[in-house]
């Protein structure tokens, strides 16, 4: 398979996912946090499907299109790892539904990050909510669902977070 068919297939993966996420959170409370802005698409997609929620988003330095980048106030730059546990006390069980995308590239340093991350961000996610992960987490507490139809075992990764 091609580079760009890849890219196609783990985008359309991504699409299916946040939108799947976004019904299984209808009935519950909370913001959304993007966590990796990247080029703001995903972020862009999110304020379509989610228009009353409030979303954050977390990004080591914005390089995203103008228009898809969140005002000052639900913008928390820096690295993610000390980033996240500063807003635990003003998100502490709140969210609803959480995105991460924060691959690096190489295969073991993004499973290594991204499961460094989840751990962080573990303690902010609502009892109910949805965890949408472009790497396989191993936390506490979440529960992997079914995938969209269409989505391939592993290429994103779905999880509510238990009672």
């Amino acid at each position: 398979m091609s580079r760009l068919d890849s890219f196609i297939r783990r985008m359309m993966a991504q699409r299916a996912c946040l939108d799947m996420a976004m019904e299984l959170v209808r009935n519950v409370e909370g913001p959304v946090l993007e966590l990796g802005l990247g080029n703001g698409r995903t972020y862009d997609h999110l304020r379509e499907i989610a228009p009353r929620r409030e979303i954050f988003v977390f990004e080591r330095a914005v390089a995203a299109h103008p228009d898809c980048v969140p005002a000052a106030d639900h913008l928390f730059l820096g690295d993610l790892l000390d980033s996240l546990p500063k807003v635990w006390d003003r998100f502490h069980r709140q969210t609803a539904l959480a995105h991460m995308d924060v691959g690096t590239g190489e295969a073991e340093a993004s499973k290594r990050l991204s499961n460094e991350i989840a751990l962080l961000l573990a303690p902010v996610m609502r009892p109910g909510g949805i965890v949408v992960s472009d790497q396989a987490q191993d936390v506490p507490g979440w529960t992997l669902l079914p995938l969209p139809p269409g989505v391939r075992e592993g290429r994103y990764h779905l999880y509510r977070v238990n009672p």
